[in-house]
C-alpha cells in the first residue's frame, strides 16, 4: 500500500510516519496489519467523539438514504439551516449570529476574509508568526507557521501582514511575561501601526486562541483582552480561528470563552462532524453585508456532513465531553508535567489546556525521534511548530487511556534520552504514569 501510495499521490502530502488505518473506534486505531494503536492526535484534532461513534454513524446512514446531497447555495436544504441554528446557538458572543457552511478550514478562513473586508470596505488583515490557517491562497496568505508553506508560490495575497504571537516559552521579542506587560501587542501600536499599516485601513485581526500548528502555544493571561481592545479601538474585526481549538477540545465549547473575550467572526472545523468534511464561519448579524451571490458553496454544508454535525453537538451535551476533556485533560497534564521534571534537559516545556497539550523540545529532530518512538509503541502523536508534539485524544478518552498514552509516551522520551545526555540517574515511569 505505501509503494502505490508512492506511485500515484501527490508528493506534497507531509505524511509523519507510516501508519495505515482499516478501521477505529472511539481513540482506538487497528491497521491494515491488525496492529492496534491509541490514536492521540484524532486524525489532527478531527475525531472530536471518537472513531466510528455510533450516533454519528446513524445519523450519517439515515441522511444518506434520504437525500446524500443537494446544494444549499441556490436551493433551501433544511439541514443546512438546522445546523448552522445549532451551531450558532454555541457563538461565544452576544446578539442574533449568522452562519456560512464549507467543507474545510481553510475554506471558511477564505470565507471570513472575504466578509471582513465586505463588512469593513478595508482591505488590509494581520495574523501571526506561528499561526497556521490554511493552504489555499487566502489562508496560505495569513499562515506563517512554516516559510515552506509559501515558497514557490508568491505573489501571494496582497494586503496581509504579520505580527509576533504571546509566545513566552521563547519570546519572539526576547522579554519576560509579566514584566513584558503584553509586549507582543503593544508592537502592533509601536511598529505594525506606525511603519507599515494606517488602522483605519486594517479590517480584521485573525488569531487563534490557542495556536495549533505553531506549536499548541497558549498566549499569557490577558494577551487576548489586550489584542480584542487594540481592534475595537480601531474599528478592527477580531476574528477566532478555532478550527483546531473548538468543539470542545479545551473544556470548553471555544477556546475563546476561557478568557471571555466575544469575536466578532469565529471560525471552525476540523472537530465539528466528527471526521466528515465540515467547516463554518460565524458572525454577527450586522457584519453580513454582502449581497446575493457574492459568496457560495456547491458542495458546502451538504447534508451528510450537516447531519454528522448535528449528531456530535448531542454527543458533546449528552456524553459531557466537554466535562471529560477537562478531566482527562488534567490528568495528562499532571503526568506530563512529572515527565519534564524528570527529564528538565529535554522537556523544555509543557502547556495546553483541556485535551490540546503540546510537550516542547530542545530541536525539531528531537520531537520527531519522540514521535516516531511513540508510532513504534502504538501511540500516535503528532509534531507541532519548530520543536513540539501535541497530544489531542479523541474528547471520548477514558482515563485509563490516558494512563496508558502517558506511559507509552513516558518509555518513548526514555528512548530518546539514552542518545540525549542526562544529569540525573533515571525515575521509574511509574513515577510519571501515576502509580
Amino acid at each position: 500500500m505505501l509503494e502505490r501510495d508512492a506511485a500515484v499521490t501527490s508528493p506534497s502530502l507531509p505524511r509523519a510516519y507510516p501508519m495505515v488505518p482499516r478501521r477505529g473506534s472511539g481513540a482506538l486505531l487497528e491497521d491494515v496489519d491488525g496492529n492496534l494503536f491509541l490514536d492521540f492526535n484524532a486524525g489532527i484534532a478531527v475525531c472530536s467523539t471518537g472513531h466510528a461513534h455510533p450516533r454519528v454513524v446513524e445519523a450519517v446512514g439515515r441522511q444518506a438514504a434520504d437525500l446524500l446531497h443537494y446544494s444549499a447555495s441556490d436551493f433551501y436544504l433544511p439541514v443546512y439551516s438546522e445546523y448552522a441554528k445549532a451551531l450558532a446557538a454555541t457563538a461565544p458572543m452576544a446578539g442574533p449570529v449568522r452562519a456560512f457552511l464549507t467543507n474545510s478550514g481553510t475554506e471558511a478562513v477564505e470565507g471570513a476574509l472575504k466578509l471582513a473586508r465586505a463588512a469593513t470596505g478595508r482591505q488590509y488583515a494581520i495574523s501571526f508568526y506561528g499561526a497556521f490557517h490554511g493552504r489555499s491562497y487566502g489562508s496560505v496568505s495569513l499562515t506563517a507557521s512554516k516559510a515552506k508553506y509559501h515558497a514557490g508560490f508568491g505573489p501571494l495575497l496582497p494586503g496581509v501582514l504579520h505580527a509576533p504571537y504571546g509566545y513566552c516559552h521563547r519570546c519572539p521579542l526576547n522579554l519576560s511575561f509579566p514584566d513584558c506587560g503584553h509586549a507582543t501587542v503593544d508592537w502592533l501600536t509601536d511598529t505594525l501601526f506606525r511603519y507599515e499599516v494606517d488602522p483605519g485601513e486594517v479590517a480584521a485581526v485573525f488569531v487563534e486562541p490557542i495556536q495549533g500548528e505553531g506549536g499548541y502555544i497558549t498566549p499569557p493571561p490577558g494577551w487576548l483582552e489586550k489584542l480584542k481592545a487594540v481592534c475595537e479601538r480601531h474599528g478592527i474585526l477580531f476574528v477566532a480561528d478555532e478550527v483546531q481549538s473548538g468543539m470542545g477540545r479545551t473544556g470548553r465549547m471555544w477556546a475563546i470563552e476561557h478568557t471571555g473575550v466575544e469575536p466578532d467572526v469565529l471560525i471552525a472545523a476540523k472537530g465539528i462532524a466528527s471526521g466528515l468534511p465540515l467547516g463554518a464561519f460565524m458572525a454577527r448579524d450586522e457584519l453580513w453585508r454582502w449581497p446575493k451571490g457574492a459568496h457560495g458553496s456547491t458542495y458546502g454544508g451538504s447534508p451528510v456532513p450537516c447531519a454528522a454535525g448535528l449528531a456530535t453537538l448531542e454527543v458533546l451535551r449528552d456524553e459531557e465531553l466537554l466535562a471529560n476533556a477537562t478531566a482527562q485533560g488534567e490528568l495528562l497534564l499532571e503526568g506530563l508535567s512529572r515527565l519534564r521534571r524528570r527529564f528538565a534537559w529535554l522537556v523544555e516545556d509543557v502547556r495546553g489546556v483541556g485535551l490540546m497539550l503540546g510537550v516542547e523540545f530542545p530541536t525539531g529532530r528531537l520531537a520527531e525521534e519522540v514521535q516516531l518512538a511513540c508510532f513504534r509503541r502504538g501511540l500516535l502523536v503528532l509534531e507541532a511548530g519548530e520543536s513540539a508534539v501535541r497530544l489531542s485524544p479523541p474528547l471520548v478518552v477514558t482515563a485509563d487511556q490516558c494512563r496508558t498514552a502517558l506511559r507509552l509516551f513516558t518509555e518513548a522520551v526514555e528512548e530518546v534520552a539514552g542518545s540525549f545526555p542526562s544529569p540525573d540517574p533515571a525515575t521509574p515511569a511509574a513515577e510519571v504514569v501515576g502509580g
